[in-house]
């Protein structure tokens, strides 16, 4: 009895129908190619971005009400030349500006570990800014080199190479477009030529790039006036001539031995229709570049040649027409540069790269590209202009303290001075600061008119003694006298005082102008030497009166009667 049948039967596979369906979707599924433009704000992403998809252009904004996100996306699907199968699905990823907020994005949408072999790199320069165009293939050009280093895994590293190796066969494998039909071997009887001098020495990720300059149309226009019109090329020379043509065809050959040393192509686009559809023409002929061909493949002394690219580019280079350059990658060489305009040294413009790439302190022994460049292309831009110095206000404190000591040295520092009559002395008298027109005050001509009075009286009427003790008959006295000031003089010039009716020539008047401080204070004296004269009478008579009135009894009773 044969015992080598299982004893039970092995279990069906769980969920056969969905094993089944995913290896059929795998098998058919439509690759994702990606395109990364990279550019300043307004240098025509947007139209490259139509063309490229295929699609209608956007309308024409302006500049403040257009809005750009911080990554822009679109898609389209790739058909065949027959229009009946996809081929692949493109995406389009583009960023507002070089700002490293921007960029740092880029690789969470765009992870190099699994899209660096589907991915093409457009750089995008604008004509009408010539002078930026070192400045910013530097900047772009790093982020690349940046972003293809990844995580550093091993696998990025293997597709790395296998990148490499692609883009060098195609520099070394690349034919230019003919119209005799290619042969229908699949291997060339020739030796490989190694690479010339000045290619592909960076870019070892073997990323496909192409750098592409918008608005090519403005080269050729003309200015008389030097920086005006919207091209720069226009603003750099007064019109057209013999150095205008030698600084573009300049330009030409710098942007064209950078892009060699990166294996990259060089495109000028215009609006024109004709010019974006070769240019994306060539970016899914370089999207759909095939793999390096296996050397076990070939037969002993043959090369094998590279598989068929369904997207082939039948464009000729272009070197001539400066509205409309085409030059592919492969094709160049510096040769090829030299040819154009004699006196380019690519090697040294090549040496000043690398000398910015560096980033060292410049010794001044260096070249360097972009001191090189700007020499060559000045730059027009209008610049903001600077903004005011900042102002800083004093502290209050230190304001307040200055002017202090300042004032502080000053001998007039006073403040009341402010409000003294210019004409009048600083020194002050013995009974105050009293002017000569404080003698033709009413109160003090009233008080001296009664003491006058009074003095007179007493020494000169026989009735002294009754109008003393009587006060109606002083009353009457005084309304029925002499007028006021009558015999009272007051001397100006250091005169002596004189009270009641003297034969003496009455003195000048009283002016109103402030004598000098000699008159002034011999003034002041005399009129105390008065007043202490008057006090001095007045309490002599006061104590005769008291001592007459002691001595006679009817004193008191006549007193009574009159009161």
């Amino acid at each position: 009895m044969d015992n080598s049948r299982p004893s039970s039967p092995e279990a069906p596979p769980q969920d056969l129908w969905s094993s089944i369906l995913d290896s059929v979707s795998s098998s058919r599924s439509i690759p994702s190619k990606q395109i990364i433009v990279l550019g300043e704000p307004s240098s025509g992403k947007s139209t490259l971005v139509s063309s490229l998809l295929q699609k209608p252009p956007p309308e024409e904004t302006k500049e403040d009400q257009r809005s750009d996100f911080a990554i822009g996306y679109d898609w389209a699907d790739v058909r065949d030349d027959a229009d009946e199968d996809t081929l692949a699905r493109l995406s389009v990823y583009t960023v507002p500006s070089s700002a490293p907020a921007y960029t740092s994005l880029l690789p969470y949408f765009v992870p190099p570990r699994t899209c660096l072999p589907h991915t093409l790199v457009v750089v995008v320069l604008d004509w009408t800014r010539p002078w930026s165009f070192i400045q910013e293939l530097e900047t772009w050009l790093e982020w690349v080199e940046k972003w293809v280093k990844g995580d550093g895994s091993r696998e990025l590293d293997i597709a790395k190479e296998e990148n490499r190796e692609r883009l060098q066969a195609h520099w070394q494998y690349y034919s230019e477009p003919s119209s005799e039909p290619l042969p229908a071997t699949s291997t060339v009887s020739s030796t490989l030529l190694p690479l010339g001098p000045g290619t592909l020495t960076h870019n070892a990720a073997g990323v496909p790039i192409v750098v592409v300059c918008t608005k090519a149309d403005l080269i050729d226009e003309g200015n008389d006036i030097i920086g005006s019109g919207p091209s720069g090329m226009g603003g750099m020379v007064k019109g057209k001539g013999g150095e205008w043509e030698e600084r573009t065809d300049s330009i030409m050959q710098i942007l064209r031995t950078i892009c060699l040393k990166y294996g990259a192509g060089l495109f000028y686009t215009t609006p024109q229709p004709t010019t974006l559809q070769v240019l994306r023409q060539y970016a899914l002929h370089m999207l759909f570049m095939p793999p390096a061909p296996s050397p076990a493949a070939a037969a002993p002394g043959e090369v094998a040649a590279p598989a068929r690219n369904p997207f082939p580019f039948q464009h000729k280079p272009n070197a001539l027409d400066r509205d409309r350059i085409v030059i592919p990658a492969g094709w160049d060489s510096w040769g090829k540069i030299a040819v154009l305009r004699e006196g380019f040294d690519a090697k040294l413009w090549g040496e000043a790269w690398e000398n910015d790439l560096d980033h060292t302190e410049d010794d001044g022994s260096a070249t360097r590209a972009q001191k090189m460049y700007a020499s060559l292309v000045p730059d027009l831009s209008r610049k903001p202009p600077p903004l005011p110095p900042l102002n800083n206000p004093t502290p209050e404190q230190v304001f307040l303290a200055k002017n202090y000591d300042e004032n502080a040295k000053k001998p007039d520092r006073d403040p009341r001075g402010a409000f003294r009559n210019p004409n009048e002395t600083a020194s002050a008298g013995i009974v105050g600061p009293m002017g000569s027109s404080s003698f033709n005050l009413p109160n003090v001509e009233r008080a001296l008119t009664e003491m006058e009075s009074v003095a007179g009286g007493a020494g000169l009427n026989p009735l002294a003694a009754s109008t003393a003790r009587d006060p109606s008959r002083v009353l009457s006295s005084r309304s029925g006298g002499r007028p006021p000031n009558a015999g009272l003089s007051i001397p100006t010039g250091g005169q002596s005082i004189a009270l009641g009716r003297s034969a003496a020539p009455s003195p000048a008047p009283i002016s109103a102008t402030t004598p000098n401080s000699a008159d002034d204070q011999s003034q002041h004296q005399a009129l105390k030497a008065f007043f202490d004269n008057l006090i001095n009478k007045r309490s002599t008579r006061v104590d005769d009166r008291a001592a007459a009135a002691a001595k006679s009894p009817e004193a008191e009773p006549a007193a009574d009667e009159g009161s």
